[in-house]
């Protein structure tokens, strides 16, 4: 008898729980939808988002259709080619 009478106030708060996360990953900041982290591409040009907050600048491999090249990127967005020349960004897990 008590698996009856608490079975729907579990069901209740993961629903509201549920609905609470996906509430508030829907108010993401325009920002952050243009510019998600990591590897990114508009119609004309490609680019590396590095997102941190400490200041660190990584290494990246950069697939550019023929040998892959690697590049030194700092916190924020930058510029690796153009969207044509470029087929993907990653970080490859060293600083520089």
């Amino acid at each position: 008898m008590p698996v009856r009478r608490s079975l729907p106030a579990v069901i209740g708060a993961l629903a509201l729980g549920l609905g609470m996360s996906l509430t508030s990953s829907a108010s993401a900041s325009p920002a952050a939808i243009q510019n998600p982290c990591g590897f990114y591409e508009t119609h004309t040009d490609a680019y590396y988002n590095h997102c941190t907050s400490d200041g660190s600048k990584i290494l990246i491999e950069i697939d550019d259709w023929g040998p892959n090249t690697t590049r030194c990127v700092g916190p924020g967005v930058t510029w690796i080619g153009k969207a044509g020349d470029v087929d993907g960004a990653w970080y490859i897990g060293r600083t520089c």
